[in-house]
């Protein structure tokens, strides 16, 4: 089953395009990374998989769902799994880790409703699971950072999503917050059962092993897309960002530096 179809999508706001003839086909059970630097159209990419905005021109699917053709927002929101610093900025303080996780099952902001024997235990096991357990009853505004994002991706995962979208979730963390939540995350994937994941990121030393798909993203046109190690190359970077780059890779992690100019 394709999990994502993008076909020709184009996006206009404002009379600007925002993405330009957008193809991007996901499989069941792969895991991408979706990598572009800042005002690429990543934000915008993301907003139109989750039926925030549609698109202008084109076709789009996810989880087999047509644009156009069904009504999507609740049905396919509970269906996708999304962390993101601006759902960060949403949770209540005063609502405890277990809370925002359990809330999850619900696809809310804040638990509002009675939760049943059986979503107390799943919680639990999330909890445990991503190694947040010992905060399990502190307010979300006493976690730090990294913890907080641990949280939140429990949240997505308590409503078994087809399609976890991680959106730069290392984004201000220290090394070893981030080494961490990176850990964490390639446990997720490696799990038998686990969703199809997009990682977002404008960091190469961010991807891990297990995203063995990339698309690069530039000026809201999809510059490459394909298999990882084919296009995160020195030759394939150097070509992206217009200037000499140079990837090594350490323990199937890829590594950016920039290539000095020979002076004289």
């Amino acid at each position: 089953m394709k999990v994502l179809e993008l076909e020709n999508v184009t996006r206009r706001r404002d009379g600007k395009t925002v993405l330009d003839k957008v193809n991007w086909h996901v499989e069941k059970g792969e895991h991408w990374v979706l990598y572009g630097l800042n005002g690429a159209g990543k934000t915008s990419l993301l907003d139109l998989i989750n039926a925030y905005i549609f698109p202008t021109e084109g076709k789009v699917s996810v989880l087999g769902l047509e644009f156009g053709k069904t009504y999507l927002s609740e049905k396919l929101r509970k269906q996708i799994g999304f962390v993101s610093s601006s759902l960060q900025q949403k949770i209540s303080p005063y609502d405890n880790a277990y809370e925002v996780v359990l809330s999850g099952a619900y696809a809310s902001i804040g638990l509002y409703e009675e939760t049943t024997e059986a979503i107390d235990r799943k919680g639990v096991e999330i909890l445990k699971e991503l190694g947040c357990l010992e905060y399990a009853n502190r307010t979300y505004e006493t976690l730090s950072h990294g913890e907080r994002q641990r949280v939140l991706i429990g949240r997505a995962l308590m409503a078994e999503p087809a399609l976890l979208v991680l959106d730069e979730p290392a984004n201000g963390l220290d090394f070893i917050a981030r080494e961490m939540l990176l850990e964490t995350i390639e446990g997720i994937a490696k799990k038998p059962d686990a969703p199809t994941i997009i990682y977002v990121t404008h960091h190469i030393e961010e991807i891990l092993p297990v995203f063995t798909k990339t698309l690069l993203l530039k000026d809201g046109a999809v510059f490459a897309a394909g298999h990882t190690n084919e296009l995160v190359t020195s030759e394939g970077l150097s070509a992206f960002f217009g200037m000499p780059v140079e990837v090594g890779w350490n323990q199937g992690r890829p590594l950016l530096s920039k290539v000095k100019r020979k002076s004289g």
